[in-house]
């Protein structure tokens, strides 16, 4: 039997080494492994999981709201590429080409999807002929390529997971509400999914994707204080229309081109959930995308009964739906509490001889880390109203904590402190380019998205009068 003291998974201390804490938790709880190729990584069964998760939640919302899935080629010609100018040069750093197969050099070399608005408005082109075709709306669930020079297992990683959608319009006003449907769609699933609070608006023309007319972020708060950025989405405006004659007959007899637009999440959405509720223990998943909502540790499992009563309690959970896990091994309870606890599981049952004569069971919360005693009889409704009360409770808990880290400053000096001390920071700006730069420079502070509908008097930089309040952070 192993030795309770040789499993406590020693991890980096969350507050004074947050990003080798981040590296210990994601490799210690099983989450993934170092691929054999710098900058990839293997994702394990139990991070696999909760990716089917994310993927069941989203693909559900994105079905809702008209949209289809289809898979488009992996390997897409480089010529592609250079139809759409600022899109290429946007990419050309991350690219990574195919040369050879067969033993030959191939005609036109190969680019390994980095993003597949290129592919997909090439076989638009073709799919689109008359208005009654309109809108097209797909989304495909596959893995891309960018050949990244630091990386970071979920946050950054030459080759990731993520779905991307793809739309076409008739008008502007249709590309432009699907844009921000779509951002509605992930701010929703994040807050009531991930329970992570987030900040929605557009970005700066320097921070747009690509290409784009117009994009939108969605950023959320990490515990040491920077900003992730978990999804974007795009309006392209007729950009990639006229490069690839993604064009339709209107009803008015003539040609005209189409409005597209794209939006994507990723296995990024792991690491915000890893880094928003994680804690010195480890992991802290909440329920509705934990890969096990609830695991039942016996105690004093050799004694008469105390298995039976275990299997039947997760037969019952089962049934009615519950993720459930029976810890049936031969480590030691305090070994179990300690595993399961730095994977997270929303709920720990403890169930001995003296529960099961008493007729109760012990309950265990991992956001809160409060354990109460809870009768067996009614057991599954109180399970699943635990499992509700928990998802609730961790976003309330990380939208204070989050508010209570938002500043508002009047100059760079005091960005500067704010995000030194942790927090999204408001400021007014001009809308010039070089004042943005500037306060990179000086504070390694990005733009993320503006705050909408708020005003400022002046540019924190030039002093000149503000256009924008924008959210300042370090981000990964």
């Amino acid at each position: 039997m192993a030795n309770d003291n040789q499993f406590v998974n020693k991890i980096a201390d969350i507050e004074k080494d947050f990003p080798q804490w981040y590296t210990d938790v994601v490799i210690k709880t099983g989450l993934v492994d170092y691929g054999p190729v710098k900058g990839t990584m293997v994702i394990r069964p139990y991070g696999y999981a909760i990716w089917e998760n994310i993927q069941r939640e989203l693909d559900r919302r994105f079905r809702e709201t008209g949209h289809e899935n289809a898979y488009f080629p992996l390997l897409i010609p480089m010529s592609f590429f250079t139809k759409e100018k600022e899109h290429v040069e946007g990419f050309a750093p991350e690219v990574a080409v195919v040369t050879h197969a067969g033993g030959e050099e191939l005609a036109e070399p190969l680019a390994i999807r980095p993003t597949s608005e290129t592919i997909i408005g090439t076989m638009y082109s073709k799919w689109l002929q008359s208005y009654r075709d309109l809108p097209i709306k797909i989304n495909q669930w596959c893995n891309v390529m960018r050949w990244e020079k630091t990386t970071r297992p979920f946050l950054r990683t030459s080759e990731f997971l993520w779905q991307e959608g793809h739309t076409v319009h008739a008008t502007e006003e249709e590309a432009m509400q699907e844009t921000q449907q779509m951002l509605g769609v992930y701010k929703e699933f994040a807050e009531s999914c991930l329970a992570i609070p987030v900040i929605c608006g557009r970005k700066t023309e320097k921070e747009k994707f690509a290409g784009a007319v117009a994009t939108y972020g969605m950023e959320a708060m990490m515990h040491d204080g920077k900003s992730l950025q978990a999804g974007t989405s795009h309006y392209l405006g007729q950009n990639f229309a006229k490069a690839f004659e993604i064009k339709y007959l209107d009803k008015d007899g003539t040609q005209k081109y189409g409005y597209t637009t794209s939006w994507g999440v990723s296995t990024r959405l792991i690491g915000a959930i890893i880094m928003a509720h994680g804690d010195q223990r480890g992991l802290c998943l909440p329920p509705v995308i934990a890969p096990v909502q609830v695991v039942i540790v016996p105690i004093a499992a050799k004694k008469e009964g105390v298995m039976q009563a275990c299997e039947e309690l997760k037969t019952r959970l089962e049934k009615a739906g519950v993720r459930v896990k029976l810890d049936s091994s031969d480590n030691s309870p305090g070994w179990k509490f300690n595993e399961w606890e730095m994977k997270g599981v929303p709920l720990r049952i403890e169930l001995g001889p003296r529960d099961i004569q008493a007729g109760n069971a012990v309950i265990f919360r991992r956001d809160t880390l409060g354990k109460d005693v809870y009768p067996l009889e009614g057991i599954v409704d109180t399970v699943n109203g635990l499992l509700d009360k928990v998802q609730e409770e961790m976003l309330v808990s990380s939208r204070e904590r989050r508010d209570g880290r938002i500043i508002s400053v009047d100059t760079v000096e005091e960005l500067l402190a704010g995000v030194e001390g942790g927090n999204f920071v408001k400021a007014g700006w001009c809308g010039c380019r070089e004042c943005e730069d500037k306060i990179k420079e000086k504070t390694a502070a990005t733009a993320r998205v503006f705050a909408e509908g708020e005003t400022a008097k002046e540019c924190i930089v030039c002093r000149r009068e503000a256009k924008h309040v924008v959210y300042f952070a370090r981000a990964y």
